[in-house]
């Protein structure tokens, strides 16, 4: 295959009911715990804003985010094992900022495991600031893990 039939454009697009299993099956190749199929449909169903992300038509990532009065919180930001470290995440991520930004988010939250270093230098490099701990909040293989809370003010990030 020629570099250039290698080379796709990812694009990102509503996340419909259809996706679910696709969506699902990266977030069990991703986590010990995952979310199951029915949390991604219920996201689905109440309106958050879900979006995959897709290279060469082939579902590789999603983003699930829910915004009300003026702040918006990354629920779910995941790229399939094989994709990463690719530029996907970061790629999925500045869309679903601007997308926050879009819904009238001032400031975006999320929580990230400390043992998740790939994402922790994500939205690092991002200029994610952490302004909390929330202790075992997260379930582990032995026991409890804590999430680091992270905020980003997008006004600040106005170009």
């Amino acid at each position: 295959m020629s570099a250039a039939a290698e080379l796709c454009i990812p694009r990102i697009r509503d996340m419909c009911a259809g996706d679910t299993v696709e969506v699902a099956a990266i977030e069990q190749a991703s986590y010990d715990f995952p979310w199951t199929e029915g949390i991604f449909r219920d996201c689905l169903r109440v309106g958050y804003r879900c979006r995959v992300l897709l290279n060469d038509e082939e579902i590789i990532g999603y983003g699930v985010l829910a915004a009300a009065a003026g702040e918006a919180h990354l629920l779910n930001l995941c790229v399939c094992p094989e994709r990463r470290r690719e530029g996907f995440g970061r790629f999925l991520l500045e869309h679903m900022l601007e997308f926050a930004r879009a819904d009238g988010a001032q400031r975006i939250f999320l929580e990230v495991r400390p043992s998740n270093h790939a994402a922790r230098e994500l939205y690092r490099s991002t200029r994610f600031e952490q302004i909390a701990r929330r202790p075992r909040y997260y379930q582990a293989p032995l026991g409890r893990e804590d999430a680091l809370v992270l905020a980003l003010d997008l006004r600040d990030r106005e170009d």
